[in-house]
């Protein structure tokens, strides 16, 4: 049996029948959502997947009153903006959200009821969003998704030094190396893993860019000289607690509106039909 808090909520390493009483006691299912990409020439590729992979556990050992249970990262997502530097393996949108139905559905069949995306990687907030939604309606379970970088608010800005939010390969995500294991950085190369620039201003356009665009020649947005391993676990905590903070919001784990229901439109604001609502042709 698991002998440490992380893993005991490792779905990796239950055997079928704990994980089939986990499903009878409406565990929490967590899918870290991550990528596999290039961080600049000091950090690797499975940066990202690694963090959120992290943070899901901590979570999930501190909501010791909240049954969960975290499955291995999701170690490929939506990073063809990253493809010009190398060492990056993308999905595309469609293949990227029949993963995720994929995913949903075999939880299903194994009696589970309620799945929380935790996204790790930039390019895969927009599409996530659209994903988690449409499971909801197709499978009629709540699904939740959100990404490590928002879930804080603004209390990750308050632990860096460079940079107001976690960025790219930056003070940040070379701060959560430094404290998980810090021998995956490579010291020797941060003095070359600063950007001599790039667009990265805002705007109400969308459109694609890659990272060749939007940081030249290291690939690397914010200045990760500044990490410490110290600011890496202070990040640790803050996200960890935010996201355990939502596997026990119940409003959250609600059954999810059936609004494409036949006759939904002739109900009352809580999905109930009336008795005189025409039920079908």
């Amino acid at each position: 049996m698991p002998d440490t808090a992380t893993d005991a909520v490792r779905w990796e390493r239950r055997t079928a029948p704990e994980l089939r009483a986990l499903a009878q006691q409406d565990a929490l299912v967590v899918l870290p959502v991550a990528s596999m990409e290039q961080h600049g020439p000091h950090l690797p590729v499975w940066t990202d997947s690694m963090i959120g992979h992290a943070c899901a556990l901590e979570a999930a050992a501190k909501a010791t009153d909240v049954p969960a249970i975290v499955l291995p990262p999701l170690w490929t997502g939506l990073s063809e903006h990253h493809l010009p530097f190398g060492g990056t393996i993308s999905l595309d949108y469609n293949t990227f959200h029949n993963v995720l139905r994929g995913i949903c559905r075999s939880i299903l069949a194994d009696g589970f009821k309620r799945l929380l995306l935790v996204n790790s990687h930039g390019g895969n907030i927009d599409p996530l969003a659209v994903s988690a939604r449409e499971l909801c309606v197709e499978f009629a379970i709540p699904v939740v998704a959100t990404t490590i970088f928002h879930v804080s608010g603004p209390e990750l800005g308050k632990i860096l030094e460079k940079q107001s939010g976690v960025m790219h390969a930056c003070e940040a995500e070379t701060s959560f190396w430094l404290a998980i294991d810090g021998t995956q950085v490579r010291h020797d190369k941060l003095e070359e893993a600063i950007s001599p620039g790039g667009d990265t201003t805002g705007s109400p356009f969308a459109r694609f860019w890659s990272f060749a665009e939007r940081a030249p020649v290291t690939g690397v947005m914010g200045d990760p000289r500044a990490a410490t391993a110290e600011k890496g676990r202070k990040l640790l905590d803050v996200v960890s607690t935010a996201l355990a903070d939502a596997m026990r919001n119940p409003n959250l784990w609600r059954a999810p509106d059936s609004v494409w229901a036949p006759g939904r439109v002739w109900g009352s604001h809580d999905g109930r039909l009336p008795k005189d609502a025409p039920t079908g042709a």
